[in-house]
């Protein structure tokens, strides 16, 4: 971005004169009030010598203020976020860089950058003069423990004059975005109920049909394996076929994030809702590293991001600019306000979604059926019910009944999911495990009941 040390010639001819006394610092208008009452002392008194002091303090000010609304600098102002999306509670740096590209020097600059209260105090340099075509760089940091999305800018440059008579403020025209993102959790790689067997993570296989003559043909194309060419089909269709070999199919997870703003108490960086949208991040974090087809789902029905038509973001070369436009999301996400999750149900019509993990607030005996008749729409279901009890507490209050979120947790279990409760203070990483331990345990059980498999 580039900004004009002064205005246009038309805002010089129509205020300059209001401009450059609006200027004044203190010690300019100190010096302009000390003249005009010299002056005024001067003519009564009828004194000739005070009257020249009058005159002299009262033109230097003004002097000073036509001079520098006049001085034709030119700046350029550049901005660098490093980097421009980063955790809550983590620090990213700003830098700054100033280029004089008039052929005039400059004077003393003050710089200041305009940014939100919650990523710190407003930052201001002061710059030495700058020669002709020279550049100076500097550079702060800003810090937030609340996610969203914050402007950065517009810079502002301060001109001011040798004798500190008058201080002209010019403003650049573009700001930045700096993104604070929910905190990200490392999880284990462990194995939970609805993913796919068969090579690699998340990933499975799967034949066009069974058989030698059944096997659906396509046409040669530039770079096939000769050994892959199919003879028969090709003396029958007259060109180049080749076998259709088994196709990789990624296994799909949908991540879905209780926003009703009744199912939340609290609020701030310490609050259930922000846990619950640090553990959606982390989740889907992390089964896109694994190679998961994943799709971010709310209880309003809305799906991020909308990739393919089915709304799943595949893990392939985009699968970090999917990741980042998931977290953008939740970089901004706030409660909603439906009372029910029907809307979740809705999208989720087949029964091929794959996992379902599941970041619940506060529910009630009709939330828990939907729920419950949700999980027969995919392949395995995960939830992380937050124990509304404990996190509307202070952590030094006596435990209180947990009568209800017990109830919920059995009503879910009994409906197939594997549902673990969480606590004020609970590490994701932990309730990961958890999940798996119970996932294995219910395995087990049925296996030895049932001479079966779960």
């Amino acid at each position: 971005m580039t900004q004009g040390g002064t205005g246009s010639a038309a805002e010089e001819d129509k205020g300059g004169l209001r401009t450059a006394l609006a200027g004044l610092t203190t010690r300019g208008r100190s010096f302009l009030a000390a003249g005009v009452a010299a002056a005024i002392c001067a003519y009564v008194l009828g004194q000739s010598d005070l009257l020249r002091v009058g005159l002299l303090l009262a033109v230097l000010p003004l002097v000073c203020a036509t001079v520098l609304y006049r001085t034709r600098y030119r700046v350029a102002g550049s901005r660098r976020l490093s980097p421009g999306r980063v955790p809550a509670g983590s620090e990213a740096r700003v830098h700054l860089r100033m280029d004089n590209v008039s052929r005039l020097p400059t004077g003393l600059l003050m710089l200041q950058d305009r940014v939100p209260y919650v990523l710190g105090p407003r930052p201001r340099f002061v710059l030495d003069r700058v020669e002709a075509g020279g550049r100076r760089e500097v550079s702060y940091r800003v810090r937030s423990d609340l996610r969203g999305r914050y402007p950065l800018g517009p810079l502002q440059l301060r001109l001011t004059d040798p004798f500190g008579m008058c201080e002209l403020t010019r403003s650049f025209s573009t700001y930045d975005t700096l993104t604070v993102i929910p905190r990200v959790e490392a999880l284990p790689p462990v194995r939970l109920t609805g993913e796919a067997k068969g090579y690699g993570d998340g990933r499975q296989r799967s034949l066009a049909l069974a058989g030698e003559d059944d096997i659906i043909p396509r046409g040669y194309r530039y770079g096939d394996d000769l050994r892959r060419v199919h003879w028969r089909l090709t003396a029958r269709y007259g060109e180049l076929m080749v076998r259709r070999e088994e196709q990789p199919q990624r296994s799909r997870c949908t991540v879905l994030l209780d926003t009703r703003g009744i199912a939340f108490q609290g609020a701030g960086p310490d609050s259930a809702f922000e846990w619950a949208v640090s553990g959606t991040a982390s989740a889907l974090v992390h089964m896109l590293e694994r190679g998961f087809s994943v799709r971010l789902l709310t209880d309003t029905g809305s799906s991020v991001p909308g990739e393919g038509a089915d709304g799943f973001a595949g893990a392939s070369q985009e699968s970090a600019d999917a990741a980042g436009m998931m977290m953008d999301t939740l970089a901004v996400i706030d409660h909603s306000d439906g009372t029910g999750l029907s809307r979740a149900y809705d999208v989720l019509r087949g029964g091929n979604e794959g996992l379902l993990i599941a970041f619940l607030g506060d529910l009630d005996e009709e939330q828990a059926d939907v729920l419950g008749r949700m999980r027969q729409r995919s392949g395995g279901a995960v939830a992380f019910l937050l124990d509304s009890e404990s996190w509307g507490r202070e952590p030094t209050d006596v435990p209180g009944p947990l009568d209800r979120g017990e109830d919920r947790l059995r009503m879910l279990r009994e409906a197939g999911w594997t549902a673990v409760t969480v606590p004020r203070g609970a590490q994701l990483a932990d309730l990961w495990r958890e999940a798996d331990r119970q996932r294995t345990h219910v395995a087990s059980t049925g296996s030895t009941a049932g001479g079966g498999d779960s």
